[in-house]
């Protein structure tokens, strides 16, 4: 990827961060996410008091995407407040798997700017995806 849309990921990412609804967890986290066509959609975590109904900061910004008419992403970035960068969570890692124009990038990244890259494939191995539920027409 290059430098200068990874910064403007980053920057996007860690400006929504502070819209971030997280009066329980206190764990603001901002997502940013590349489609085919190089527009970029944001997405934060937005917690419930019925923590099953919380959304993720990924899978916001995915579904931000999908909404705008997308159906492909080409690279997701995570802005955290931690120390070290932290990774999806299983779901996200599976919604990723969605709608990820094959093995994509996965930017896991602090405020600091401290990095870590993955591919999805890495974080997902042996994904659950359509092809899963091809038939076998021999029965």
């Amino acid at each position: 990827m290059k430098k200068e849309i990874k910064d403007k990921m980053f920057k996007k990412a860690l400006e929504v961060q502070k819209n971030a609804y997280v009066p329980y967890s206190e764990f603001p986290l901002g997502a940013a996410i590349l489609t085919e066509d190089g527009s970029i959609y944001t997405g934060v975590n937005i917690e419930n008091a019925a923590y099953g109904l919380t959304n993720c900061a990924e899978r916001s910004a995915i579904f931000s995407a999908v909404s705008g008419g997308h159906r492909k992403i080409e690279a997701v970035l995570i802005v955290s407040s931690t120390e070290e960068p932290v990774p999806p969570c299983g779901s996200c890692r599976q919604v990723i798997n969605e709608f990820a124009d094959g093995e994509i990038e996965i930017i896991m990244m602090t405020e600091n700017g401290k990095e870590i890259t993955m591919t999805s494939t890495e974080l997902l191995p042996g994904a659950f995806s359509d092809s899963s539920m091809e038939k076998n027409n021999e029965l």
